[in-house]
């Protein structure tokens, strides 16, 4: 969360000068609306002040307390937390412009672009950010991971193929006892594929996390389920996956 927070604070027009009890409005706003959580609880807005380099307020639980009996009031007591009631949130959406943040985070993922070699993936990943551009959060989440597991393969064909053949043979989990081609990897399961990817040392243990947990994230987006999939959620996935796996194992 640290990241995405410091980056909402950034985009936060004249931050240094809002007050603190403005700023514990706005991290209700960052929780609640981007990142998409049910409430906010006292706890974890003080983590956003710390996130960003910021004396948390003393009492933040009042502040949200309070925040319930003005007129009209700021808040509503949800789930052991806090959400902003609507004229709030959209006073603050309004406030801090959606389409600057957008706008924001679409700098971000061309600047990540930039950084790729000139080829087919890079024109994928350029791909991929128009989705992002044209509001598509879910098809620019199931194109990444697409993007890193095709850079995943092609690195293992080229460096790595002995050493993950090693670990397939020893694996009593899939039926495929080596890989020859790249249309071999479809043969076992993306989980087991990083398994074995972890097991053969072709990458770290918290390479392995990120991708395991940005899985779950695919998963979940590639289903009509009714979660919502928002703009910081997205550039922390591509941002995860083009700094940990595309620009790391050079192909």
């Amino acid at each position: 969360m640290t990241d995405s927070v410091d980056r909402f604070y950034n985009s936060i027009e004249n931050a240094e000068s809002q007050s603190q009890s403005a700023l514990v409005e706005l991290f209700v706003y960052f929780l609640t609306v981007e990142l998409g959580q049910d409430a906010a609880t006292p706890k974890q807005v003080s983590e956003c002040f710390g996130a960003c380099d910021l004396a948390a307020p003393k009492g933040v639980s009042a502040r949200l307390s309070e925040g319930l009996r003005t007129k009209p009031a700021k808040f509503i007591k949800v789930n052991g937390g806090y959400k902003l009631q609507r004229h709030m949130r959209k006073m603050l959406s309004k406030k801090l412009g959606a389409e600057r943040i957008i706008a924001q985070t679409s700098a971000t993922l061309r600047g990540l672009e930039r950084k790729v070699k000139e080829g087919s993936r890079k024109e994928f990943l350029n791909e991929t950010i128009n989705c992002f551009e044209a509001g598509a959060n879910r098809a620019t989440i199931t194109m990444g991971w697409i993007l890193a597991m095709d850079h995943l393969f092609a690195y293992i064909l080229k460096h790595k193929l002995t050493e993950f053949n090693a670990s397939l043979a020893k694996d009593r989990g899939v039926k495929l006892n080596v890989v020859r081609q790249r249309d071999d990897f479809s043969d076992m399961k993306e989980s087991k594929f990083l398994e074995i990817c972890r097991a053969a040392n072709i990458i770290s243990n918290d390479v392995r996390k990120i991708l395991s947990a940005n899985l779950d994230v695919r998963n979940s987006c590639a289903d009509p389920s009714g979660i919502k999939v928002t703009d910081t959620r997205v550039l922390a996935f591509v941002e995860d996956l083009v700094e940990n796996v595309v620009l790391k194992y050079e192909v």
